[in-house]
């Protein structure tokens, strides 16, 4: 799917929210400056979590709580070396909505399903369209890109 402005990416984000609930994972890969941070901020806002989302590149992860108790925990594993590192943050995956951004390869050992979204834009520094795709592993994956038109064309 094309994604044609900023504001579009963080209406996706907001899209992909209103799906989910604990113990759902959204891995985001793509390059710096994709829109990963923007599509989340979108996700977080439709949350409604306590705190400003920012990218927490140095704190690893950060934990926004949420109104309806069930936590959002944004994690960003660009520095991160190892999936083990990322078990090493000690997430309660089941109990929260959680984004890893530069996930990629990082969630085979941790869990068992997610909804990885792959960000590319074009390279032209006129135009912020970014392509979506969406890739499922595990039945609530393929559950999650369903509702989002996986099938759909564009």
């Amino acid at each position: 799917m094309s994604i044609p402005t900023a504001e579009d990416m963080a209406d996706f984000g907001a899209r992909v929210a209103r799906l989910l609930r604990a113990g759902d994972v959204v891995c985001l890969t793509g390059e710096l400056g994709a829109g990963k941070t923007t599509f989340t901020r979108g996700l977080g806002h439709e949350l409604q979590v306590r705190g400003t989302v920012t990218s927490p590149t140095f704190v690893v992860a950060r934990t926004h709580p949420r109104a309806d108790g069930v936590p959002f925990v944004h994690i960003d594993a660009y520095r991160l070396q190892s999936p083990a590192e990322l078990e090493d943050l000690d997430i309660d995956w089941d109990n929260v909505i959680s984004v890893v951004e530069w996930g990629h390869g990082m969630l085979d050992t941790i869990v068992d399903e997610w909804l990885e979204i792959v960000i590319d834009r074009s390279h032209s520094a006129d135009d912020e369209t970014r392509t979506v795709s969406l890739h499922a592993v595990g039945p609530r994956g393929n559950e999650l890109a369903d509702a989002l038109g996986r099938n759909e064309p564009g």
